[in-house]
């Protein structure tokens, strides 16, 4: 994996690259407080696949923190500005949690450049858009956690740290992603864990179902962190998806 730090004006994005050419390339794009490393067991799996780019968003993981937040939807100018610097060629979008608000923005703003879209998770469940409520449900997701999950979580939020975070989460709650979703042209895959507390089935359902033509698929046994304790099936069920486009 190659490594790159790019710079947008006063935004920094850290990225690992596979670097070697292949039909599809995939970008990773992670959740509130985590970054790169959340990705590991996806993105190896992904590998037969395709080229596997992951980036670790401003603040987050590697990237220092810029001085401004900025919303979700800056966040996805952010991401077409990455690919467009890259000349990444329409990659597969794949977001996790928070993830899933800034990559469904990119689909909205870019649709050129996004044929392939993956939510997995997608946030915020508008039917319960406090924060209370919110931290709840990841307290919930949280028990009886494997010490894997738990252990990467936590050196990630450590390193964003709780003035980061609180900033971010302010963005994440203030956005709508059902007013976004109808907006997106792109081939969308929703995958959801049967576990997940903080993407319930109901909200799981009314995402696909605002993306015309989008598909959902959950996964037996899992929570909102999916991706990491079963980053196989995640790319199984990706590389179908492909396949059917």
């Amino acid at each position: 994996m190659s490594v790159r730090r790019v710079r947008f004006g006063d935004h920094v994005v850290v990225a690992t690259d596979s670097v070697i050419p292949a039909e599809h390339t995939f970008l990773l794009v992670h959740g509130i407080g985590m970054g790169i490393s959340y990705f590991a067991e996806l993105r190896d799996a992904l590998l037969p696949h395709g080229r596997v780019v992951a980036i670790d968003l401003p603040g987050f993981g590697d990237s220092p923190e810029p001085a401004e937040s900025l919303s979700m939807a800056g966040m996805g100018r952010l991401l077409i500005d990455f690919v467009t610097a890259h000349s990444l060629d329409h990659p597969v979008l794949v977001g996790h949690s928070m993830g899933t608000q800034v990559v469904a923005e990119a689909a909205r703003q870019a649709p050129d450049l996004f044929p392939e879209l993956v939510l997995i998770a997608p946030t915020v469940n508008r039917h319960e858009r406090t924060v209370g409520r919110q931290t709840m449900r990841l307290l919930q997701d949280l028990v009886g956690e494997s010490p894997k999950v738990l252990a990467l979580g936590l050196q990630n939020y450590v390193k964003a740290g709780p003035r980061w975070f609180a900033k971010k989460l302010r963005s994440m709650m203030a956005h709508r992603i059902e007013e976004t979703l109808p907006h997106v042209l792109a081939h969308t895959l929703v995958i959801r864990g049967m576990e997940d507390p903080v993407c319930p089935h109901g909200w799981a359902e009314e995402v696909a179902g605002l993306i015309p033509g989008a598909v959902l698929v959950e996964i037996p046994g899992r929570g909102h962190e999916t991706m990491v304790k079963d980053g196989v099936c995640a790319a199984e069920l990706i590389a179908d998806h492909l396949v059917r486009a």
